[in-house]
């Protein structure tokens, strides 16, 4: 039975990858068959687990395996599975669109460049649209395991703008996929060539990859034809394998099997666990970051399987998420098969291995930072803002999280977070009891702040932090190595015993000849600031703005108002003013009240502008100083 042919157009993203995908990977034209036989080993898990609780859905045909078979006639190549399948409505929302989030974000980042857009499509996900690099038609038949045999889909597609669906008859369960080969890619209808590539790719695949014997040569030379299939894999999961077994090409090629990515991962852990808990855990830490790292609804991780058997992926009890960027598999002996997300919520088994886990990532990250710099490097540059996380996350691990965390300081000559708080540490000055940092939205704002200027004159190093996380960082990692942590625009300045008694004698002078003029601004400024008074932190500058010890930071309620979020009501700046500024002291001169106020306001709205803020008034601000422009040019 053939029911009607539909045909229906492809997702608009869909057409753009199929065009990228054809014209971009051309040169790796292989990994086709890697992604096929990928998908294929997927359904074939997902059968596994919905099997537990349905063993009909096997249809009395319980040995998974995947075939691939060739017509060299008619120029096909077919992969076969017997997993899941699907219905018609899964093959529209797998086949016809991109059911992955993030999709919008991906073309956003596509560049022109073939280069470096197949490194993009690669932590996309190629999945089934391989197919088209090389076959000008696709047909792919389906069906679910447990429907009928009349419920079978046939679906097909020359890859351009449109597809065709039908239903069919198809006796055996899962999917059928007939690649007709474009010409120029014979070399893909030898046997030999599938083979290798089926070796070189998929070898860890845990169910087997069956292709016919081949011919074979009888007593006499005669050519002896077999149509017996054999395994051309190594048919067991390879984290079940003693690590001596497996070569750094079998590792590199898993990773990609299980990331869904074809760059090679920046480096892996591989251990078996035997105690109170018994599990196997491979876990890697990809180059790269996926362009939808961000997208909450992102459903991508470690994968949890329980003797083999997979049971579900992206449970944010395997990892925290601060690790969410780990790609691997965790193999538990214990767990029971039929664990669902609500028995994970509440398992303390679940708990260990996690803890576990997290561990073996964080020492492998150890490793790199301190044995590999050029790699920690390239991994901070990919995830550094989102291990940051971690230290307001895992209390457990915050000590472990801090020493790893890379930030700019005074002291870096470039861009690069390269300063380590233990580097930080090492290269305090004598007498220097705190770590200073400044937060600001971006390195020249941090740079150029006046808060740093007394620091400057003094050689103190302050860490310049620019992420929007740092905030959530200084918030909850207070000391390190048993120095507190200090913001360098909150609270009075004390720089403690970097001052001697001759600069403390200095200032409380300073102080005092400075109360006059600290009065006439605050009398001009009124409710526009919680106080004024004279500082010592200023060489260059006029004044500052300077929040309280334990309030929010200027750079913070920034941040939660540009995003749509309250911020407490009420709170108020300090204004420091620079006694010994020319500005400072013409306004201490000047009689005239009106200009007086014209330049005490000046003196806010320009400090408020030099740490990044946003003025209430920017008209008045600009009326006042082409007021006192033209006053000074008379």
């Amino acid at each position: 039975m053939s029911a009607q042919k539909e045909t229906l157009g492809f997702q608009t993203e869909v057409k753009q990858l199929l065009k990228l995908m054809i014209h971009s990977l051309y040169s790796n034209k292989e990994i086709f068959l890697r992604e096929l036989v990928s998908n294929a080993s997927d359904a074939a898990d997902k059968l596994r687990f919905e099997g537990l609780n349905n063993a009909a859905l096997f249809e009395n045909d319980p040995e998974l395996k995947i075939r691939i078979s060739v017509d060299k006639d008619a120029k096909t190549i077919t992969i076969a599975d017997n997993g899941i399948g699907m219905s018609r409505d899964e093959v529209i929302a797998n086949i016809g669109t991109i059911a992955k989030s993030g999709t919008k974000a991906f073309f956003e980042q596509l560049s022109g460049d073939a280069k470096k857009d197949a490194n993009l499509i690669g932590q996309f996900g190629v999945g089934f649209y391989s197919a088209f690099i090389v076959a000008d038609k696709v047909t792919l038949t389906t069906r679910r395991a447990g429907s009928a045999a009349s419920e079978g889909v046939r679906w097909e597609s020359a890859g351009e703008g449109d597809f065709t669906l039908e239903q069919v008859d198809k006796v055996g369960r899962g999917t059928e996929i007939v690649l007709h080969l474009k010409d120029g890619n014979d070399d893909f209808l030898n046997d030999w060539s599938l083979k290798r590539i089926v070796r070189t790719y998929s070898d860890h695949i845990s169910i087997p990859i069956e292709m016919k014997k081949g011919n074979s040569y009888g007593e006499n030379g005669e050519v002896i034809v077999s149509d017996d299939f054999e395994v051309v894999n190594e048919a067991s999961a390879l984290w079940t394998r003693s690590k001596n077994d497996i070569t750094e090409e079998q590792y590199q090629e898993f990773y990609k099997h299980v990331a869904h990515d074809f760059t090679e991962p920046l480096a892996w852990s591989h251990a078996r666990v035997e105690g109170r808990q018994e599990y196997t855990e491979l876990l890697y830490i990809p180059s790269r970051a996926p362009f939808d790292m961000w997208d909450r609804e992102r459903k991508q991780g470690v994968k949890l399987y329980v003797r083999r058997v997979f049971i579900m992926e992206d449970s944010n009890k395997l990892m925290p998420q601060y690790l969410r960027f780990v790609r691997g598999v965790i193999d538990s002996n214990d767990l029971p098969l039929n664990v669902s997300r609500e028995i994970l919520q509440e398992s303390k088994d679940i708990d260990a291995i996690r803890a576990g886990c997290v561990k073996k990532v964080l020492g492998l990250l150890d490793d790199l930072a301190a044995n590999e710099q050029d790699k920690y490097a390239a991994f901070w540059k990919e995830f550094g803002q989102v291990l940051k996380e971690g230290v307001g996350e895992d209390f457990a691990n915050k000590e472990r999280i801090a020493k790893l965390l890379r930030f700019v300081s005074t002291a870096s000559e470039g861009d690069v977070p390269d300063v380590s708080l233990a580097d930080y540490v090492g290269r305090m000055k004598e007498g220097q009891d705190k770590i200073y940092f400044i937060t600001a939205d971006s390195l020249s704002a941090a740079r150029n702040s006046p808060h740093l200027e007394v620091f400057k004159k003094k050689g103190v190093e302050v860490l310049l932090l620019t992420d929007r996380v740092d905030e959530w960082v200084t918030g909850s990692l207070t000391e390190f190595d048993g120095k507190q942590l200090q913001s360098v625009a909150k609270g009075a300045l004390d720089l403690g015993a970097l001052e001697d008694d001759a600069d403390k004698a200095a200032q409380k002078q300073v102080e005092e000849a400075a109360k006059p003029v600290v009065e006439l601004v605050q009398k001009a400024l009124g409710e526009r600031v919680k106080d004024v008074r004279a500082t010592a932190r200023l060489t260059d500058s006029p004044a500052c703005l300077v929040v309280g010890e334990h309030e929010m930071s200027a750079h913070l309620e920034r941040m939660l108002k540009a995003a749509g979020q309250p911020v407490p009501e009420g709170s108020k700046p300090t204004l420091e003013i620079n006694p010994e500024h020319v500005l400072v002291k013409r306004l201490a001169a000047e009689s005239d009240d009106s200009r007086r106020e014209d330049l005490a306001h000046v003196l806010y709205d320009q400090a408020l502008l030099a740490e990044g803020g946003k003025l209430e008034d920017p008209a008045t601000f600009v009326k006042r100083i082409n007021k006192l422009m033209l006053e000074l040019s008379v």
